[in-house]
């Protein structure tokens, strides 16, 4: 048995960039509880280790981590050799049992994907969530809702230092910040300011250059396209109301917007109650939207869905063409695909699954079977390719 584990490790060792790219990372936070549920149910936060290369799934290993599902589904970025990984919390466990906000940000290695192992834990500021690492592996930043800043850590031999901050307007609320492939350009969802506020970065110096671009109503989440040209991000409210509109009551339809970097036009797109996450594939074609639906609320509560949405568009520039979509479990959080496209993950905390999909590009349909469980509530995943 030692001699097999010994091989399986030294054969994930050998894998090419192309196959690390399929050494998926799931954050589960163990601590949230729903309405009614009963705090002894909570587990401890973990790190699943998940492995894409086969069908089906299956999971490698997992460690003990900090994790929090209050958040944006990117507070998990791999470095792009597959070596190791970043993990945010926003929130953590108070001595009087309530959540509060956290500054965590746990450093995995990844030499032995069947044995990760937490190598060093870092402080970014409070309310720590999306992350990004470089193309290069030289360079984190992070976001943090409690103190509207971005920490910017060089990365050095898997080890992270902190090197300087981003301070955004107060109130600005970034969620997520993201590296486009150039590695010398970059942009921070500010969701409280409504912005996609773009950067530079000149060795460990990152600036600000611009009010950068207005998506629509609170900004969540965002992603580029693989030639750096656009953008696409998550609105949780949706498209701003008129002016001198009276804002509307109730759930608002929210939307994912194709941004144009180079002439700022952004192209919206009403996807739901409440989208999440979005994710590219690796080779540009598809795009897919998680979408709330009302789906993490109380039974009978005002806009209760029991399932959610999963749903995926082919990207042609700022337009996207919906070619497919699918009821999933509630209160879903991130999704990703395979590097061909034809299996996609997608983390629904309400059952602490991880459900699977298969995609022939013209459809999607559940494998129930292949259905991944995990201890906490999946909240954030990603592979050497999502971030």
């Amino acid at each position: 048995m030692r001699r097999s584990v010994a091989l399986t490790a030294l054969a994930l060792l050998a894998l090419p960039a192309s196959l690390s790219a399929q050494i998926v990372l799931s954050a589960n936070d163990g601590k949230q509880v729903r309405p009614g549920e009963d705090p002894s149910t909570r587990t401890a936060d973990s790190v699943s280790v998940i492995d894409l290369r086969s069908y089906p799934p299956r999971v490698l290993g997992q460690v003990a981590a900090p994790a929090s599902m209050i958040g944006p589904p990117a507070s998990v970025a791999v470095a792009r050799d597959g070596g190791f990984a970043l993990v945010t919390a926003a929130q953590s466990l108070g001595a009087d049992g309530k959540v509060e906000p956290a500054t965590t940000v746990s450093v995995i290695d990844l030499a032995d994907p069947a044995h990760p192992a937490v190598v060093q834990t870092a402080q970014a500021g409070p309310g720590a969530s999306g992350v990004a690492i470089n193309p290069a592996g030289t360079l984190a930043m992070v976001a943090s809702t409690g103190d509207d800043s971005v920490t910017v850590f060089a990365v050095q031999g898997k080890r992270l230092t902190s090197v300087g901050k981003v301070q955004l307007a107060a109130k600005a609320r970034p969620t997520d910040v993201a590296f486009a492939p150039d590695g010398a350009t970059g942009l921070i969802v500010a969701q409280g300011a409504g912005r996609l506020i773009p950067f530079t970065i000149s060795g460990t110096d990152v600036k600000v250059t611009g009010e950068g671009f207005a998506p629509g109503v609170q900004p969540y989440g965002v992603s580029f396209s693989a030639d750096g040209r656009f953008a696409y991000n998550t609105n949780l409210g949706g498209n701003p109301d008129p002016a001198g509109a009276t804002p509307a009551k109730g759930p608002r339809m929210g939307t994912i917007t194709a941004v144009n970097l180079a002439s700022g036009a952004v192209t919206p797109v009403e996807v739901g109650y409440t989208p999440e996450h979005v994710t590219i594939s690796a080779d540009g074609r598809y795009l897919a939207a998680v979408v709330h639906n009302g789906s993490g609320g109380a039974p009978g509560s005002p806009g209760y869905n029991p399932n959610g949405s999963l749903q995926v568009y082919r990207v042609a520039g700022t337009k996207l063409t919906k070619v497919a979509d699918a009821p999933s479990g509630a209160w879903c959080q991130g999704a990703l695909f395979s590097t061909d496209a034809r299996t996609l993950l997608l983390q629904c905390a309400v059952a602490r699954q991880i459900e699977v999909y298969r995609f022939d590009g013209k459809s999607l349909k559940r494998d129930e079977a292949a259905t991944i469980r995990t201890d906490g509530r999946p909240g954030a995943l990603g592979t050497a390719l999502t971030r």
